[in-house]
């Protein structure tokens, strides 16, 4: 089937929920994707910071070939190896005690409320049920994820809103002070953010958000659905605070590709969930953990890490020469492999033009351009990239 019919067949039949750019993919390769008239791209986009092994990573599509062989699915019922050995993986890794298995961010999310709300209720108090969470973040698309969520357009059409949330400005300890309540339960951030624009927090930041925890004895929870599993150069984003918070969420790149969601907390605070509490049908499924087993094995052993810092660092060295060529950006951040450029005008125009010159990269808030390539991506592939970009804004 060439391109136009598969367009037109989606476009018949498929929720018009997103804003597709009019190519179907068919085959990936590393840090390249092709398309079914066969024209080749870079990848800068990664699955929205999902694929960080690149395409079609040999040891991923190896497990889940031999997960598939074996056992695909028998519930949360029985025990099952794959997932003991992912959580154990992931708790020895991090902070957390326990992990929580789902399929989403979204997913992680809720689950995230929900056994903060539970524990607040065992060891709080019935009316301390409030979450503070931070203005231009992003949590998810659920009804209590996108009330999380600090950004009013992705709310829009869907009030009544839950109750229960207060937002206050990221990167400003001080008007978090003054948010908490004595319905307060616990503070949910991401550690960058991401759909607001790859915003980073300031040296001392999250330092101080868990001081305020402390004092309030309320609880820390940390988004890291898009900053984990090694995006921003370690394999979780909390670590470059020095502290420690009491509930993670995962999901994105833990697969890199196959959907698998995951939340993680601490002894203490995962004691408030018992069975019945919670659950997910397909969290934990043994094609999702064969995926993720692989992925998090080849990127803490295979130097994936480092080497996400050491293109980190040379990417955005480039896209700082890029924005002293080109008085249309205005700004240039990033840690690890997780960049952007503010621009001056609107970047639709800027994403369109470099997809039609072979390089997929994607636009946030209207004004932004946002980079994740995979973590394995190389020198060579990020100068292609700097070079279109630098074409393309000749011509603005």
């Amino acid at each position: 089937m060439n391109e136009k019919k598969i367009v037109a067949l989606a476009d018949r039949h498929i929720m018009n929920t997103y804003r597709r750019v009019p190519v179907a993919l068919v085959k990936g390769e590393g840090a390249k994707l092709w398309d079914a008239g066969g024209k080749e791209y870079l990848d800068f986009v990664a699955g929205i910071a999902v694929c960080n092994l690149g395409h079609s990573h040999p040891k991923v599509v190896k497990a889940i070939k031999k997960q598939a062989r074996e056992l695909m699915h028998v519930s949360n019922l029985y025990y099952t190896k794959p997932q003991a050995e992912v959580a154990a993986l992931l708790t020895k890794h991090s902070f957390a005690d326990k992990v929580f298995f789902c399929n989403s961010g979204a997913e992680a999310n809720e689950a995230a409320i929900k056994l903060a709300r539970k524990y607040a209720h065992e060891n709080l108090g019935a009316d301390q049920f409030e979450l503070i969470t931070m203005k231009d973040s992003f949590h998810g698309r659920t009804m209590a994820t996108i009330t999380a969520t600090g950004q009013e357009k992705f709310q829009f059409g869907f009030t009544p809103l839950l109750e229960g949330f207060q937002y206050v400005p990221f990167n400003n300890p001080d008007a978090l002070e003054a948010a908490i309540s004595p319905r307060t339960c616990g503070i949910m951030l991401e550690p960058v953010q991401g759909e607001g624009g790859v915003i980073i927090p300031d040296d001392g930041y999250l330092a101080k958000v868990r001081d305020i925890c402390n004092r309030h004895k309320i609880l820390m929870i940390v988004d890291e659905v898009q900053t984990g599993i090694g995006r921003t150069g370690k394999l979780f984003a909390y670590e470059y605070s020095g502290v420690k918070p009491d509930i993670m969420t995962l999901a994105k790149a833990l697969g890199n590709g196959f959907p698998v969601g995951a939340m993680l907390a601490t002894d203490e605070v995962a004691r408030a969930f018992s069975p019945g509490n919670h659950a997910s049908t397909f969290g934990g499924n043994l094609l999702a953990m064969a995926a993720a087993k692989a992925t998090l094995q080849t990127l803490i052993k295979d130097g994936v890490l480092e080497h996400c810092q050491k293109m980190g660092s040379y990417f955005l060295a480039k896209l700082q020469a890029l924005k002293a060529r080109h008085s249309l950006i205005s700004d240039v951040r990033g840690r690890g492999l997780m960049l952007a450029c503010s621009l001056t005008i609107e970047g639709a125009g800027i994403v369109r033009a470099c997809q039609e010159k072979g390089l997929l990269i994607n636009c946030t808030g209207g004004n932004t351009l946002r980079f994740v390539p995979p973590l394995i991506v190389e020198e060579k592939d990020i100068d292609a990239a700097i070079s279109i970009l630098d074409d393309v804004m000749e011509g603005k």
